[in-house]
């Protein structure tokens, strides 16, 4: 039996071959399937990313897949500006320190800046071998292997996405980079409709808010809450923490913070800043928008000590007819506003603009038929009723000769007295009709009511006040000035020394005189004491060539005359 040794051996050969094709078998199988799983995973990556239309959460989904997808441990998103650097960084597992690092140091815009020039992926076994490689910055954690892929949208590099570290500390491969590229192609379209379906929802929002302030204004709501309700709307379209309205002061060298929405700055509301030699007086003069990236290196330095940092100046106006500026802030870490929405806040501050002006000329037409108005009836009180009363004051006056009971006689005589006294008032308020409305802080009347309300706050009683004559007409910005100065003084004194139970203003601008009279029955002006401020009041009226008297109120106080001359003509009482 000599053949059965080799008998035996013959099948050890097939036997090995078997398992060899059992083992490749089974690996092929292994990367299929692992293939087929990662298919699976980069489909519901791709449908996770495009089902919402929210950009934010689109990039946010973007990075967590492209992380999960390459077993990354570190991932993140930075989405270009339009200037080719780092506007926003979306990060997986980094702290926020971390991610400040990266993207605000040399070293982390060194590092960011791998893949932005070109279209094309970038994968490196170790980052430090690359030549462009600046180092770490503080803090960084530690990383190693690397990948790079662009995310384009409509032909345009949008971001790129960054990958770093593996678990287990194997390398980026082939097919790595070719899932993350699928991915991010795909992810092309979904940021395409995200940023459509946010531009459509900013151009309604700004449409709906544009037709809110016009009817607002032309319904004659006052321009303050307006252009509240602009800032408002403004900072909620933009997204922006806190957003303020700065408008010219009086002689267009500074801009104020007249209105503030939002949490935080307060205390910039009320601040001056120059027009000449600012970023907020460029943008009121040249009326174009202008970005600022940190608020905290503007001129001057805006929302010192707050954690505003990204800013945008938007012109309330068209160039040359610039209204004020609305200034917007985002916090710290928020990106910088881009260009589109720089655009649609410039077309809604400048249609905000022009329904002002709109608003504006409806109430100048409104108030030149109130002067039309006024001035109808100042001319029917001065041909009509003053002339009746005139001719009546006229007859009752020679009828009074032929009137021989004392008593009657009397009585007409007080008659005629009321009578004058009633063409005066009439004629004082056709002096006021016939004058231009102006705001009652800026008229002389105006001024001298608001001297004597002031006063009533520490007097014992209201002071009673008569105004006669153009009081707003005729009197010269100088003399107005002295006037209000002297009143102020006489209410003083009265209040300090006086002890009076009344006080009686009265101001006459008529005949080409202004005469200010202040009588009190108090205790009078006794020998004891400074007289600074009648010395004052006397000097002053001597400067304008006029005079200052004091004299004994019949039945006790005082009576302080202060009169100067200015121009007017004569006032006969049917004149």
């Amino acid at each position: 039996m000599p053949e059965a040794p080799e008998s035996s051996e013959r099948p050890l050969l097939p036997k090995t071959r078997l398992d060899e094709l059992l083992v490749e078998v089974q690996a092929r199988l292994e990367d299929a399937l692992s293939t087929r799983d990662r298919i699976h995973s980069l489909l519901e990556a791709v449908v996770s990313i495009g089902g919402d239309l929210d950009l934010a959460t689109v990039l946010r989904r973007l990075t967590e897949a492209a992380a999960r997808l390459v077993d990354a441990r570190y991932a993140g998103l930075g989405v270009l500006d339009g200037e080719g650097g780092i506007a926003e960084f979306i990060p997986i597992g980094m702290t926020d320190e971390q991610v400040r690092g990266v993207t605000r140091s040399p070293e982390g815009r060194g590092l960011l800046a791998h893949t932005t020039r070109g279209l094309r992926p970038l994968r490196l076994s170790s980052i430090e071998d690359h030549p462009d490689f600046g180092g770490f910055p503080e803090g960084h954690p530690p990383m190693r292997t690397f990948l790079g892929v662009p995310v384009q949208v409509r032909g345009e590099v949008f971001g790129n996405l960054y990958l770093t570290e593996k678990h287990g500390g194997g390398e980026f491969d082939e097919d790595d980079e070719a899932v993350v590229t699928a991915l991010a192609t795909a992810a092309g379209v979904a940021i395409a409709n995200a940023r459509l379906y946010e531009d459509s929802r900013r151009r309604e929002r700004w449409l709906s808010a544009s037709t809110e302030i016009t009817t607002r204004l032309l319904s004659g709501a006052a321009a303050e809450d307006v252009l509240g309700h602009l800032a408002e709307q403004a900072r909620r379209m933009a997204g922006a923490d806190v957003a303020v309205v700065l408008l010219p002061d009086a002689d267009g060298s500074h801009l104020v913070a007249e209105i503030i929405e939002g949490d935080g700055g307060g205390e910039v509301l009320g601040a001056h800043i120059p027009v000449e030699g600012t970023e907020c007086g460029g943008v009121y003069r040249s009326g174009t928008a202008v970005t600022i990236p940190d608020l905290r290196e503007a001129t001057p330095p805006l929302f010192a000590g707050q954690d505003f940092r990204p800013g945008l100046l938007v012109p309330l106006g068209a160039p040359g007819h610039t209204r004020g500026v609305l200034l917007l802030g985002r916090e710290e870490p928020r990106t910088p506003f881009d260009s589109a929405a720089r655009g649609v806040l410039t077309a809604f501050s400048g249609q905000a603009a022009v329904a002002l002006d709109l608003a504006e000329a409806r109430r100048d037409a409104e108030r030149l038929v109130v002067l039309e108005d006024r001035d109808r009836i100042a001319k029917d009180l001065h041909d009509i009723v003053i002339q009746r009363l005139f001719a009546s004051a006229m007859t009752l006056m020679s009828t009074i000769r032929l009137i021989a009971d004392p008593e009657a006689g009397e009585r007409v005589q007080h008659t005629i007295d009321d009578l004058d006294g009633t063409i005066r008032e009439i004629r004082s308020t056709v002096f006021a009709l016939q004058t231009s409305p102006v705001p009652r802080e800026t008229s002389l009347r105006g001024r001298i009511l608001g001297e004597v309300e002031s006063a009533a706050r520490v007097l014992p009683c209201r002071p009673g006040v008569a105004l006669d004559g153009p009081i707003d007409a005729s009197v010269p910005g100088e003399a107005g000035e002295q006037l209000l100065a002297v009143l102020r003084e006489a209410l003083s004194n009265v209040a300090r020394h006086a002890h009076a139970g009344e006080v009686h203003v009265s101001v006459d601008a008529s005949g080409g005189t202004l005469r200010l009279e202040v009588a009190d029955d108090g205790v009078g002006i006794t020998g004891e004491g400074r007289r600074s401020g009648l010395r004052n009041m006397a000097d002053r009226a001597e400067a304008l060539g006029g005079r200052f008297t004091t004299a004994p109120r019949p039945g006790g106080g005082t009576v302080l005359e202060w009169t100067v001359p200015v121009a007017g003509g004569a006032d006969a009482p049917g004149g």
